[in-house]
């Protein structure tokens, strides 16, 4: 027999007994419908609005409602750390500041290229192959400016050098390029500086120290002029 709760009036206004099942799957379909959960909050939302709630609660332990000061302390760390996870996944991972492109030789300014060198063996020989490369730059791009195939001029960085070295060396343009930027990268921080690196930095110093430079050919003397009297 059907419960009054399974009845329904047709339109004329007579029961009509509609089975129990469907009329409770036709009532779950009803309330899925999105028109009833438009205003609902977002799932950012639901989770801003936990972690807020449970930072108010870990203030309260903090203030000693309810718990300890220090339980109340641990659970406010805990819940900072899972804000730090929330913000990490939501904006992804912090962007590594522009880096600063500085003069080649730093703050202390010129010394002559042997003195470049002795300072970059003698970090290679310690393994402190960052410092190697450091100097070993330095070296190279002191030593052009001292066969003045660079005018000594302050303020210079390693690729400004490598550019302006590599149009009176062309056939080692390509290797100053990528001998200045192996120093940018290591020298502010970006890559890690091994063995090879400081031995590409040196073995090129070596043969610039061996490379004549590519004399401009002279400029063609004007052509004589072919007026004359008429």
């Amino acid at each position: 027999m059907p419960n009054w709760g399974d009845r329904l009036l047709a339109a004329g206004g007579a029961p009509v007994t509609v089975p129990r099942d469907p009329a409770r799957e036709a009532a779950r379909d009803e309330l899925l419908d999105a028109e009833y959960h438009k205003h609902d909050p977002s799932v950012l939302q639901r989770v801003t609005d936990w972690i807020y709630d449970h930072i108010a609660k870990a203030l309260d332990s903090i203030s000693g409602d309810g718990t300890t000061g220090t339980t109340g302390l641990v659970l406010f760390l805990i819940v900072a750390v899972l804000i730090g996870g929330a913000v990490w996944w939501r904006l992804g991972a912090p962007r590594r500041a522009a880096r600063t492109v500085q003069d080649v030789y730093g703050a202390d300014g010129p010394r002559s290229a042997d003195q470049y060198r002795t300072d970059a063996a003698r970090h290679a020989a310690a393994g402190r192959w960052t410092e190697a490369v450091r100097e070993q730059m330095r070296a190279l791009v002191r030593g052009l400016e001292e066969r003045t195939l660079l005018d000594n001029r302050p303020g210079r960085t390693a690729d400004e050098a490598a550019a302006e070295a590599g149009r009176a060396l062309p056939e080692h343009a390509a290797a100053l390029a990528a001998a200045a930027r192996t120093f940018d990268d290591i020298a502010y921080g970006e890559r890690t500086a091994d063995q090879s690196a400081y031995r590409l930095l040196h073995e090129l110093d070596r043969t610039l120290e061996r490379t004549r430079p590519v004399l401009a050919p002279p400029a063609p003397a004007p052509a004589p002029s072919s007026g004359g009297a008429a």
